[in-house]
């Protein structure tokens, strides 16, 4: 029985307005030492994915497929220049910035996406990985070795946001090893959030925007009452306290459920924000810091910008970014993830190929 199909009517609204500047607000810098220079001449394609380990060790999934022509002379059917290979989709940063290992790509067991998305690393330290290219219906599941695990759904053309057996275009995962679930935000082409069990791949249930029946029909985007999540459902993260945040990007609109579903508040981020489908302003959060999640961190990248916000009330406490290739500056800034220490890593999608550190600024440590 699908479960997670009753909305709460109790809408809370909360729009990101003001900017306090008081002085127990966040700030961070960028780290521009961070990471170093790639091992064996690699080089990065499309960065869409990251994720902080038990071991504070940096998780990316990037795009070797993306890497121009001009990128990758060693390995051009006729070698152009000296440099460079591309690296494999799954890398391991320690805290330094060295690479620990790489690994991924098609094998015999599992089916690979054919574009590389979301990563997800939990409490056991086994990886998680999304894919969002057009027949990407399946979620994969590693140990950190790159060992396979399981396979949830499978490759083929969507089946609409009510179909049991597979996704389209997966963005996201979260997981609570306590209950054996895994959410999962579904995605580019479906307009909803499905739970499997964790340890069998059994389907459970899944809901839409205010925990309502998902739905296909058609509905513009950038409306910040829309009964339907847009394309995409970018973004799925738990809190300490249980709670899941979904990046409903397209509707500028950062929506809270409880574990069965059940529609708890939204915040709405840069309203006025508007493009080509789906360039929204919410496209991936986490929280800060670990022990306590006051804030949420927000990246967006439509504007281009990381904003710190209040949980309690929705406020920006900080802002940081704008659109360019320097140092704390983006293109097409993707996903976020924070580690113990407070440090904050981006990611940069759609030829940004690149990863971030920004650590807390010296008033706010």
């Amino acid at each position: 029985m699908i479960k997670g199909y009753i909305p709460v009517f109790i809408l809370s609204v909360i729009l990101l307005s003001s900017y306090p500047s008081a002085a127990s607000d966040p700030a961070f810098e960028i780290d521009a030492n961070w990471p170093k220079t790639l091992p064996n001449k690699w080089v990065l394609g499309e960065i869409d994915g990251v994720a902080v380990d038990s071991q504070n060790h940096i998780w990316i999934s990037n795009r070797p497929r993306s890497i121009p022509d001009d990128q990758k002379g060693v390995t051009s059917w006729e070698r152009r220049t000296k440099c460079c290979v591309p690296a494999p989709p799954i890398l391991e940063f320690d805290q330094e910035g060295n690479v620990v290992q790489g690994w991924g790509g098609q094998s015999e067991g599992f089916e690979w996406p054919s574009r590389e998305h979301g990563i997800f690393v939990d409490n056991e330290n086994t990886v998680w990985l999304s894919g969002n290219g057009i027949n990407d219906g399946m979620v994969l599941h590693f140990e950190r070795n790159g060992k396979f695990i399981r396979q949830y759904g499978h490759s083929g053309p969507g089946k609409g946001s009510l179909d049991i057996t597979q996704m389209a275009r997966p963005s996201d995962i979260a997981v609570d090893e306590q209950l054996r679930e895994v959410y999962i935000s579904d995605g580019y082409s479906n307009h909803r959030i499905i739970v499997f069990d964790s340890k069998t791949g059994d389907f459970k249930r899944m809901w839409g925007a205010y925990g309502s029946l998902p739905t296909d029909l058609p509905y513009r985007d950038f409306v910040l009452d829309s009964p339907q999540f847009s394309n995409p459902v970018h973004c799925i993260v738990m809190s300490k306290d249980g709670f899941l945040y979904v990046c409903d990007r397209g509707n500028n609109r950062l929506q809270v459920f409880d574990k069965e579903g059940h529609f708890v508040k939204q915040y709405i981020n840069e309203p006025d924000t508007y493009g080509p489908k789906g360039q929204g302003s919410v496209w991936d959060i986490d929280f800060w810091p670990k022990s306590s999640q006051e804030f949420i961190i927000v990246v967006d990248g439509a504007n281009d910008e990381m904003r710190v916000i209040r949980r309690d009330n929705g406020q920006v406490a900080f802002t940081a970014g704008r659109p360019g290739r320097q140092a704390g500056q983006f293109h097409k800034v993707h996903s976020v993830a924070v580690d113990d220490f407070g440090n904050l890593f981006t990611t940069e999608t759609l030829s940004g190929n690149r990863i971030q550190k920004w650590r807390p600024a010296q008033n706010n440590k």
